[in-house]
């Protein structure tokens, strides 16, 4: 359950969701970009929590939960402005087939 949960998220929103919404003229582009923005906020979390914590009081730590808390819960509720794609190609979505004549 745990590898479960833990690779659920993360993988469907770094890499299918990613697949799925951009452009193929600017998917890797763009796919570069979210993921290096990704892994600067685990970086920037991973920190700060590590600052709260290196106390060892239990007030700092107290802290430390409730940025992990704020972060988790913005994060999931981030993941729910992505749009669905609901079932069209890429094309569709990024308008490339509607100059092409039909023959």
């Amino acid at each position: 359950m745990t590898f479960f949960f833990a690779n659920f998220g993360p993988n469907s929103t770094t890499f299918v969701l990613l697949a799925e919404l951009f452009p193929s003229q600017v998917r890797s582009t763009c796919h570069a970009i979210s993921a290096a923005l990704g892994k600067a906020g685990a970086m920037v979390r991973a920190f700060v929590v590590q600052s709260y914590t290196l106390s060892g009081s239990a007030k700092q730590i107290k802290k430390a939960m409730l940025v992990l808390d704020f972060t988790n819960m913005l994060g999931f509720r981030c993941t729910f402005l992505v749009t669905e794609t609901e079932g069209r190609s890429l094309e569709e979505i990024s308008g490339e087939d509607s100059g092409q004549n039909e023959t």
